[in-house]
């Protein structure tokens, strides 16, 4: 039987709010499903709760673009190129760079 993934990690962050995993894995799955504002509304809260490396950046960029609101997502690029860089992850720094400006 398949698992309902946003049901899960609804039901987990409605138990532990403060959770980050709980928060990154429910906006994947909203992200999954083209759910793109409760995606956003998740990815902020994860990203208020985690330092993060700079995946969920790109991630919320993209469900931000996908709203149409370019410059949202080329903020959050912006702050992912930082976290990217500052955690030594420079080829998704780069990744990020190239997608901000294909936003353009």
């Amino acid at each position: 039987m398949a698992i309902d993934r946003i049901a899960y990690f609804s039901d987990l962050v409605a138990e532990v709010p403060d959770e980050p995993r709980a928060r990154y894995g429910l906006a994947v799955a909203l992200r999954q499903a083209e759910r793109w504002p409760e995606a956003v509304e998740q990815y902020r809260a994860y990203l208020d709760l985690a330092t993060d490396e700079g995946a969920a950046y790109g991630h919320l960029a993209e469900c931000l673009a996908a709203l149409g609101d370019t410059d949202g997502a080329a903020d959050a690029y912006l702050a992912g190129i930082d976290a990217a860089l500052k955690h030594g992850h420079n080829g998704l720094a780069a990744d990020f760079q190239a997608a901000l400006e294909a936003l353009s």
